[in-house]
């Protein structure tokens, strides 16, 4: 860890969001939905919109949708705030509804960047898009935020745009595309918008609004943290900046020494002859000779102007250019690593990236991280007036948002509530980070409980169980750094990789009183987690797991080991296998305690950076050994501005520090090609009867032939069964087409026999075929 640096942008109170005077159209009032035409407008009084969203996903008032969030606010600020849901983009028309704002378009691609909503991890497209009524896809573009943009630009040219939404966060500086496998310009340019606000945007957002509405020139809107923008060569707005040159991997400049997130804590501060902690009990100080005297260095006043860092506040990193890091993926890998160490708000610097030579020049400049929300602001914006459903617009004649206008987006969160954002996790392919930030920003109780009680008393079709109460991260409630200077300063990547930080509190008690309160609730039945749970966390609060598997598990808990072989779990920066196994045992020892039968559901991800073919191979002999097998399998996506995808796009680990010497940089295992990637696949389902043949080729090529056989300690078979070549997955859409698959596993079951039992003390998940749950309804069901 490195020392504390000598501005902390975290430290300083940011301007609360609930301090701004109302706008004037406040008098308004608050809207049952935010409009959506303009017969809704009339009713409401309105001659006109303030702000006009335009989204990729249908409107669901709902504070799990990130333009519900966006838009409650901007109304609670006293803005009249239309909504324009998955316009067709083939034309400006559909972006002239609700006429042209008075202030600025506020766009997004939706709550999902839409190349990974409409295209497969094999670049297939996909037929569904859980966004919309009915699961039906192709409802937005390609790239939807730059043509929504666009279209907006069209309809009305003078109308500033603000580009937001997590497509535009994984953009906001040029980027590796896996759908063009190419580098493609930062999102500010290719879209043409006047200001991007990445992250969870609303302190941004609010005081943007604020400011146009005060008529401020949105090209003089440049200080607001958690904004990108363009600024041209010669800008006066960019006076008084100190550039520290970064643009080329041998020579970084004036940057501090990257973080090797692979050092423990202590093992860094060790290194720098400091310590993180605030205190080190423990041993006694060593007796000290009073005639040994120390040397004194003292520092020579001709270079200590030389040495002394710049303000942090006023410093800008420039990155390698677009046209640099686009045809040199060492750079690239540079780029993406300085980006990811300017994420903490505590300490993070300006970043800018030139786009362009002559003419065309122009800088693509990325102010730091967001100063994240309190609790108190928090609960400002969940306990807004959402009406937790569609728009009326999307119901069917019975005024009902089922059947074939169902929006299964919603339909998965209707009765869960957020209590928290933000993953200190830091998953080389996850991007919560990057668009949330490692920062926990947590709702109070009071809050939370507000919610439950809400969706109690007032949502349609609750049958008493809440079925999640988080977030990115099941057990992150309440989570942090035990010291706010050291957390300002902190520069590492994760706070629990290689091992847990001695700085992070763990105590789960928070969270337990949350669930506890909940489900004692008059009207609660059962209150379920269905977020991921961070697991190593977990056992570090017995109490938690305790009271997680007694009382919140529906029968099958999901985590995510991700793999079993240190090679690729080192890449992803996750647990080892063994922190899974301490899990189980408290899993199964809570579970047998309360006299159920309960499973975890592991997931695994095949074909990420830096995993072997025997790596996948081990992976399938230990889904075997314990009795798994996958039919939903994980092939790694590379989305935009994760660490993951600059391994993949450059072959090399960005974390261990780049260079172009062959010796220092590490490289990196990539799987590449659409066999290599299938074999991956077929070893997490090693026990589909097409997978086999491939299998049995690569593990004859790996020398592993004592793998195949037809004992219980082989991997497959000898034989081989008549194959169609399909399989279906647990999202039937994407499937390949079944052809005579039904028939083959109808067949598989003699008629009049007995389903297949599992043996006693295998370990079960949906997997491999898990029993039925018992809900009692078998038995009231009277034969006849």
């Amino acid at each position: 860890m490195n020392a504390p640096v000598d501005v902390s942008f975290f430290a300083r109170a940011a301007k609360p969001i609930t301090s701004y005077r109302p706008y004037w159209a406040k008098r308004f009032g608050t809207a049952p939905f935010l409009p959506m035409s303009r017969s809704e407008m009339e009713r409401l009084g309105w001659d006109s919109c303030d702000i006009i969203l335009v989204t990729g996903d249908a409107y669901v008032d709902h504070p799990s949708f990130g333009m519900a969030v966006i838009g409650r606010v901007l109304e609670a600020q006293g803005f009249r705030v239309g909504i324009i849901a998955q316009p067709d983009w083939q034309s400006a028309e559909p972006f002239k509804a609700l006429g042209k704002p008075n202030l600025f378009w506020g766009v997004t691609a939706g709550n999902m960047d839409s190349m990974i909503n409409r295209y497969t991890a094999d670049r297939k497209i996909r037929s569904d898009d859980a966004y919309t009524p009915g699961d039906v896809g192709g409802k937005r573009p390609d790239r939807a935020a730059i043509v929504y943009s666009q279209r907006c630009r069209e309809a009305f040219k003078d109308v500033p745009i603000i580009l937001g939404g997590i497509e535009g966060s994984l953009r906001r500086i040029a980027h590796y595309d896996y759908w063009s496998d190419k580098v493609r310009r930062s999102i500010v340019v290719d879209a043409k918008c006047d200001l991007l606000l990445y992250g969870n945007a609303e302190r941004a957002l609010v005081e943007v609004a604020h400011r146009i509405a005060a008529r401020e020139p949105i090209a003089q809107i440049t200080d607001v943290r958690g904004t990108a923008f363009v600024r041209r060569p010669g800008d006066p707005t960019a006076e008084g900046w100190i550039e520290i040159d970064s643009s080329d991997v041998d020579m970084p400049g004036r940057v501090e020494d990257h973080i090797n997130p692979y050092l423990t804590t202590s093992e860094q501060a060790q290194a720098q002859g400091q310590t993180c902690t605030k205190e080190e009990g423990g041993s006694a100080a060593p007796e000290v000779n009073p005639a040994i005297k120390p040397l004194n260095f003292m520092p020579n006043p001709a270079l200590v102007s030389k040495r002394k860092a710049p303000p942090r506040d006023r410093s800008v990193i420039r990155l390698p250019s677009y046209e640099q890091v686009k045809s040199d993926a060492v750079l690239y890998a540079h780029a993406n690593r300085v980006l990811h160490l300017e994420t903490n708000p505590g300490n993070a610097r300006a970043l800018v990236q030139a786009h362009g030579e002559g003419s065309v020049a122009r800088d693509v400049w990325i102010n730091p991280p967001p100063i994240p929300l309190t609790t108190a602001e928090m609960d400002y914006a969940f306990d807004l007036p959402y009406a937790r459903s569609p728009h009326p617009a999307y119901a069917d004649a019975h005024g009902k948002h089922d059947g074939p206008t169902k929006i299964p987006a919603w339909e998965m969160i209707r009765f869960s509530v957020n209590i928290m954002r933000g993953c200190f996790g830091g998953c080389t392919f996850c991007s919560i980070t990057e668009h949330e930030g490692r920062i926990i920003q947590s709702r109070s109780e009071e809050s939370i409980i507000k919610e439950v009680e809400d969706i109690r008393d007032k949502v349609e079709g609750f049958t008493g169980v809440i079925s999640d109460l988080g977030g990115p991260t099941a057990n992150m409630y309440r989570l942090g750094c035990k010291s706010p200077e050291i957390e300002a300063a902190c520069r590492k990547p994760s706070c629990v990789y290689p091992g847990i930080c001695s700085n992070l509190t763990t105590d789960h008690g928070p969270l337990i009183k949350i669930y506890r309160r909940a489900r004692e609730l008059r009207g609660i039945k059962k209150v379920l987690i269905g977020s991921g749970l961070r697991y190593d966390l977990a056992v570090k609060s017995p109490e938690y797991v305790k009271e997680l598997v007694q009382h919140h598990v529906g029968g099958y808990l999901k985590i995510a080991p991700e793999h079993t072989e240190g090679g690729p779990l080192s890449k992803m920066m996750k647990p080892g296998i063994g922190s899974y196994d301490k899990f189980k045992q408290l899993f199964d020892k809570y579970s047998e305690e309360a006299g159920k039968k309960q499973f975890l559901i592991p997931y695994f991800i095949a074909a990420h950076p830096g995993t072997s073919d025997e790596d996948m191979m081990n992976l399938a002999v230990w889904l075997k050994k314990n009795g798994f097998r996958a039919d939903q399998v994980q092939t790694f996506y590379p989305s935009p501005m994760a660490t993951a995808t600059a391994m993949y796009h450059s072959s090399m680990n960005p974390l261990k520090g780049i260079s172009r010497d062959p010796e220092r940089a590490e490289r990196v295992d990539i799987v590449r090609g659409d066999k290599r990637r299938r074999l991956h696949k077929a070893f997490l389902r090693y026990h589909d009867a097409n997978n086999w043949p491939l299998l049995r080729e690569a593990l004859k090529a790996m020398g592993r032939s004592d793998l195949i056989g037809n004992g219980k300690h082989h991997l497959i078979p000898t034989f081989q069964p008549m194959t169609d070549g399909s399989y279906q997955s647990a999202r039937r859409k994407n499937s390949t087409p079944l052809g005579k698959a039904s028939e083959r596993a109808a067949a598989v079951v003699k008629p009049g026999a007995k389903p297949v039992q599992p043996r006693k003390g295998q370990m079960l998940t949906q997997h491999t075929g898990l029993p039925p749950r018992q809900t009692g309804g078998a038995a009231k069901r009277k034969p006849g």
